[in-house]
């Protein structure tokens, strides 16, 4: 294997400091290597930075042989590790991380209280950066700064008061909402109704103030909606990235809101909190002395990238042509419509073969396509933050691209997710192999429910393996069953899961010849791990002649088909799901489908009434699209507006930041230096302290203009 010319192009930008920009399916993964490689011969650390925990995993597995291979140290940082296995994995040449986990490190690390809770390499925790999907990390959660709190204010009784006042209260009548700003207030009509049931004479009283708990449930009421903005589980209500679609157990919304919206669902609420340390991404990654990025989607927004962070975008050629075929706009007066519209276009390609990805904004609207197809007895799979799909989330893109293959997904699917036409065979032999084995190793079931109903791999075409790969899977079966009693222990799911993916990691470090020889070593003590990576080997070949087979039907049938059920607020987010389709030069195709009703017409005031207009001169049909030149523009100049309304938000939170910064800066190399610095220096700035306090003393107490008596 070597890198194709352009994916040399693509290591040479990485390494100037630039920004890559390369389509879906060039093997932005692999051209990270060049760079990293590079840069980590200075013994400094380089980080690779993803989206998320399930990519950064995915990368370090695939790309730790290549530099295990040329004499490098290859670490992941993943949500739930401790502080030791963290400070291991940043002391290797290369790691992998997510921007989540990278930021809380840094912010935690300078809440230390000693060295040995210190994670990241100090003193110089930043050298060399490259962050994938770059657009997403710093400017789409560039809004989001990075917060660590403590318990503040362990009032908490207000809230369900409150959230029962915002009941009563009528939208129009009692309070208005700007849906831009995600703010309300309160009419003179509303003031006196809560003051009245309240029984208060003064929302705003200092001695009693009820106004931020009225104000917050009434945000929660009208902003933060159940299966849209956040999920409920295990009595707590969880974050949903918008970005990403998925679930952040860690955050909570601050300023009182995470309280409202528990208080609106019912839930044990947990105390207010205050910040303690923060920061935005901006900053963060200005601490690195270089830094560059990839992603398929950011010559759209290089004047913010040039502006903030001095970083060109560099569009790299394609190693095939591209000729995937976006097909036009449709615009729907009514939301009915465009969902009936949506199921009818995925029926016809279900009917014809060709797999279907759905791409929708929330885990309500994705459930609701979900219903409708249901009804039409149309078998499919569902991706959302929901953990009955999530736990499947590898297995749902590995049958994403295959004949008959229907996926419904929030934008869990939109970055970093490669849909190979037939299927992916590595992820399909693994799945294979787990199904066969798993069970006899565990018999702790995933706490995860399955909705059979929805389900499609019933009618997938199914892997026919060869008599081999059947033998070396009864072979694996026997050894399975008896494998847990010789080790005398009970297997967990968990257990077992990492068991298998150790096992296919040895069959990519040891060839036929090796493991067979290791199997015969080992034969009077169950050698299971060598016998599930040979049979690994064997079930793969199988799965790609079939793969490879079924991938040229499905090109034949025009490929992967993407439809959009909205519009994002950025061009470059609906970019990013129509790259899903017409990879490495495959055939393929996409379609948008916007309803005047959808959230954004709302939240940016767009007049639609001109559309509705047009649509009822065309037909009398009110769920009938319409196509055409001028509805793109004005969709194209709405998705402007906002792209400029939130990089105003963003370059104001990133002035107000540059001021914290210098205060921030000053105080954490202050703490740096005190923890790592050497006893006799620590002591120095002890006593110079010291002194500065005993100064401030006598200066605030005592007159110069006086003479001191003594005696």
């Amino acid at each position: 294997m070597r890198h194709f010319d352009v994916q040399i192009i693509g290591g040479a930008v990485l390494h100037d400091g630039s920004i890559a920009e390369m389509k879906t399916g060039e093997g932005k993964t692999l051209v990270s290597t060049l760079a990293a490689y590079l840069n980590a011969l200075t013994g400094e650390g380089v980080h690779v930075v993803t989206v998320n925990d399930y990519l950064a995993q995915r990368d370090a597995e695939w790309m730790e042989r290549v530099h295990r291979f040329l004499g490098l140290s290859v670490g992941l940082i993943q949500r739930g590790m401790i502080p030791e296995e963290r400070r291991s994995n940043y002391r290797c040449d290369i790691t992998y991380t997510n921007n989540s986990e990278l930021g809380f490190d840094y912010l935690r690390d300078n809440l230390a209280a000693n060295s040995e809770q210190l994670v990241m390499r100090w003193p110089k925790p930043f050298h060399f950066a490259i962050v994938d999907e770059v657009d997403s990390v710093l400017i789409d959660e560039g809004r989001n700064p990075l917060l660590i709190s403590g318990e503040a204010s362990k009032d908490v009784a207000r809230y369900p008061v409150a959230a029962k006042v915002a009941e009563l209260l009528v939208q129009g009548l009692h309070y208005t909402v700007e849906l831009k700003n995600n703010s309300v207030e309160l009419t003179e009509e509303g003031i006196a109704l809560a003051e009245m049931a309240l029984e208060t004479n003064d929302l705003w009283d200092e001695n009693d103030p009820w106004a931020r708990f009225v104000m917050n449930a009434l945000k929660a009421k009208e902003f933060y909606r159940r299966d849209v903005q956040y999920i409920v589980r295990n009595g707590k209500a969880l974050i949903i990235n918008e970005l990403t679609g998925r679930v952040e157990e860690k955050r909570r919304w601050s300023e009182g809101i995470h309280q409202a919206v528990e208080a609106k669902e019912g839930l044990k609420i947990q105390a207010d909190s205050v910040v303690v340390a923060q920061i935005t991404y901006q900053s963060l990654f200005k601490l690195y002395p270089k830094l560059s990025g990839m992603t398929g989607t950011a010559k759209t927004e290089e004047k913010e990238f040039l502006k903030m962070f001095q970083m060109p975008v560099i569009e790299v050629p394609t190693n095939l042509p591209n000729i995937r075929v976006d097909l036009p706009i449709q615009s729907f007066a009514t939301a009915r419509g465009k969902w009936e519209y949506a199921r009818q276009e995925v029926e016809s390609m279900f009917r014809l073969g060709r797999p279907v990805l759905v791409g929708s904004t929330s885990v309500e609207n994705s459930e609701y396509l979900s219903d409708l197809l249901k009804q039409q007895g149309i078998p499919h799979n569902v991706l959302n933050a929901r953990p009955k799909y999530a736990a499947r989330e590898a297995e749902t893109v590995a049958q994403a691209g295959r004949k008959y293959a229907i996926t419904i997904s929030t934008n869990m699917a939109g970055r970093g997710t490669d849909i190979i036409l037939g299927g992916n065979p590595k992820m399909l032999a693994k799945k294979i192999i787990e199904d066969r084995l798993l069970l006899l190793l565990t018999r702790e079931a995933l706490n995860v429910e399955v909705d059979d109903k929805t389900s499609s791999p019933k009618v997938l075409s199914e892997i026919k393996l060869g008599s081999s790969s059947l033998a070396l899977l009864a072979k694996a079966a026997l050894l399975a069953k008896y494998v847990g009693k010789a080790e005398g222990k009970s297997w967990t799911y968990q257990e077992a899961k990492s068991f298998f993916s150790e096992s296919v990691e040895m069959s990519q470090s040891m060839n036929l010849k090796e493991l067979q020889k290791l199997i015969d070593k080992q034969s009077a003590m169950y050698p299971l791990g060598p016998t599930v990576a040979l049979t690994y080997l064997s079930v793969l070949k199988d799965c790609e002649v079939h793969c490879s087979n079924e991938g040229s039907e499905v090109k034949r049938l025009g490929g992967l088909h993407v439809i959009g059920t909205s519009l994002h607020e950025s061009r470059r987010i609906d970019n990013q799901l129509r790259g899903r389709a017409g990879r490495q030069g495959d055939p393929g195709s996409t379609r948008f489908m916007v309803s005047l009703q959808d959230e954004m017409f709302q939240k940016f005031s767009f007049d639609t009434s001109w559309a509705v207009d047009l649509i009822s001169r065309i037909t009398n049909d009110e769920d009938m699209p319409i196509e055409g030149d001028a509805i793109v523009r004005q969709l194209l100049g709405l998705q402007i507006s906002a792209e400029k309304y939130y990089f105003g938000i963003r370059k104001s939170l990133v002035e107000f930041d540059e001021v914290l910064e210098v205060q921030r800066k000053h105080v954490y190399d202050l703490r740096q230096s005190i923890l790592t610095g050497a006893n006799e220096s620590c002591s120095q700035q002890i006593f110079q302290y010291m002194q500065a306090v005993v100064d401030e003393i006598i200066f605030g107490n005592v007159d110069p203009l006086k003479i001191l008596e003594f005696g």
